[in-house]
């Protein structure tokens, strides 16, 4: 089910893979910080995925209002895209952003 009751919501997330961490599995490095909804489950059985866009340090966690879904086509992981109060991102720039990662994904992002 698409997490689309995010949408314009402040959202607290855990990060748990600051920006430059590497990815525990494939070693490719998180350019932004990503993290996630606790105790809220995704498609996928885990806690539902957050990018953080707007903050380039690494953080800990971060709370910010939820201006995207990345809705994965071929697959029910979705993912929250944060970002600081008041700050805007364009589709393409949330592409850009999120590239390292979705890049090996087809989907497509949703707004309010």
């Amino acid at each position: 089910m698409l997490p689309v009751n995010f949408l314009g919501q402040v959202v607290h997330i855990e990060i748990d893979r600051p920006v430059g961490s590497r990815h525990p599995e494939h070693g490719y490095p998180y350019p932004i910080n990503y993290g996630f909804v606790r105790d809220y489950e995704s498609g996928d059985g885990e806690d539902l995925d957050a990018y953080v866009l707007g903050i380039n340090y690494p953080l800990s966690v971060f709370e910010g209002r939820c201006i995207a879904v990345i809705h994965r086509l071929s697959e029910s992981d979705d993912k929250l895209v944060l970002a600081p109060e008041g700050a805007t991102f364009s589709d393409e720039e949330i592409r850009r952003s999120t590239y390292f990662q979705e890049q090996f994904f087809q989907s497509e992002i949703v707004r309010s």
